[in-house]
């Protein structure tokens, strides 16, 4: 079992095709983005800050970026013009569905 080429595989994976996710609070954020439009309950701003166990100003500031980058998109509520969704962009959705892939295939070991 080798475990460490497992990793070598998987962070190789997320250099190359994953160069948004800067931090650990990155990944976090799209998780909860991705999880909740998963339910079928896209989440608010409000609710996604009191998701992630930081400062709001450093939540704030990662989801701006990963706006800027395409990552996530933010559309209006039907139900609330003032409250933005936040979903993951179809783009990012396909990269994390490889992404899965890689971290599956890596991490299934022959049984002995």
């Amino acid at each position: 079992m080798k475990i460490f080429s497992a990793w070598r595989k998987v962070r190789d994976f997320e250099r190359s095709r994953l160069p948004f996710l800067h931090s650990v609070i990155d990944f976090d954020i799209l998780i909860e983005i991705g999880y909740a439009e998963e339910e079928g309950k896209p989440l608010t701003l409000k609710q996604l800050l009191l998701l992630i166990p930081t400062s709001r100003t450093t939540v704030r500031r990662r989801l701006s970026k990963l706006v800027e980058e395409g990552v996530v998109v933010q559309r209006k509520s039907a139900s609330d013009q003032r409250a933005n969704l936040l979903t993951i962009s179809a783009s990012s959705l396909k990269v994390f569905g490889k992404y899965a892939g890689t971290i599956t295939a890596a991490f299934t070991f022959p049984q002995a």
